[in-house]
């Protein structure tokens, strides 16, 4: 499960990184070191879709598999962006990334002095960054198992207190766990102090059941069916409560419509964006 869940990572970076194929004004997100974290096909792909008719193909063929996830995956990281930036300008200090993958924001955005990010994932997408970025002041890769290792004991070992007011990040993940393993998590969230800040996304519970397909069939039958690899999902309007009932306050909770009216209008582009996956920011209590 979980090197089918780390082959997930690099998707998200392909999308980045032909975004940067666009001018500055269409593109969705800003992120030019995408490319130096692809392995080299991807790498390949991505810089071909310099051309307008590779490009367009190429979303086109994403489309077809997964209507609105290019969209989607790229307001996210947007959104994300902004976010990480406002905590650390609002002066917390303390930033923790569940489940990186290849992002990255702390390596792109910067740390200011003083501050420090810790990117939490699975060894094999840990060790993959350490050679394809250079190191970061600020910046602790931190690799775990998940499934064997405590969380708030490998993060301690690395430096982090979890009496300081912390941002953590939760990009792309709690679908692949079980709610388990979304417990445990939040039993680390707890230790963090008031005032804290979570952003994490989730898929929609409908989904996951099968109630509503919302034109992914394929999306279903690769990740759902079968032997599942997306297994944790919630209702929209449940994620309030599910928030306060574990410490947390729902500060804004983001979907297609949201996205569209803060990041793609501008642009000038019609471009779809997914309603199976929808990006929260919580404030701890």
């Amino acid at each position: 499960m979980a090197d089918r869940a780390a082959g997930t990572a690099v998707g998200p970076m392909v999308i980045a990184a032909v975004e940067q194929h666009r001018s500055p004004g269409q593109r969705l997100l800003d992120d030019p070191l995408a490319f130096s974290v692809l392995p080299p096909l991807s790498r390949w792909v991505a810089r071909l879709a310099r051309r307008p008719g590779v490009r367009a193909a190429l979303i086109k063929a994403s489309e077809r598999a997964a209507p609105g996830v290019w969209g989607g995956i790229a307001c996210r990281k947007r959104y994300i962006d902004d976010e990480f930036a406002q905590a650390l300008e609002d002066g917390i200090g303390s930033v923790v990334v569940l489940g990186a993958g290849l992002d990255t924001r702390a390596h792109r955005l910067g740390v200011p002095a003083g501050a420090a990010v810790f990117e939490v994932d699975l060894p094999v997408n840990v060790e993959h960054k350490r050679r394809r970025l250079p190191a970061a002041d600020g910046v602790t890769l931190v690799p775990i198992d998940f499934d064997t290792e405590d969380l708030r004991a490998v993060l301690t070992a690395h430096g982090h207190h979890s009496g300081d007011r912390c941002l953590v990040v939760w990009e792309g993940v709690t679908q692949y766990l079980t709610e388990d393993g979304v417990r445990r998590t939040f039993d680390f969230l707890a230790d963090q102090a008031p005032g804290s800040r979570l952003v994490f996304t989730y898929v929609v519970k409908d989904f996951l059941d099968g109630d509503e397909m919302y034109g992914s069939e394929a999306l279903h039958r690769r990740f759902v069916a079968g032997r599942p690899l997306w297994r944790f999902g919630l209702h929209p309007h449940e994620v309030g409560a599910f928030l306060t009932e574990r410490g947390w306050r729902e500060v804004e909770q983001m979907g297609p419509a949201e996205f569209d009216a803060r990041y793609v209008r501008g642009t000038g582009r019609a471009v779809p964006i997914s309603p199976l996956e929808r990006t929260v920011l919580a404030e701890k209590r």
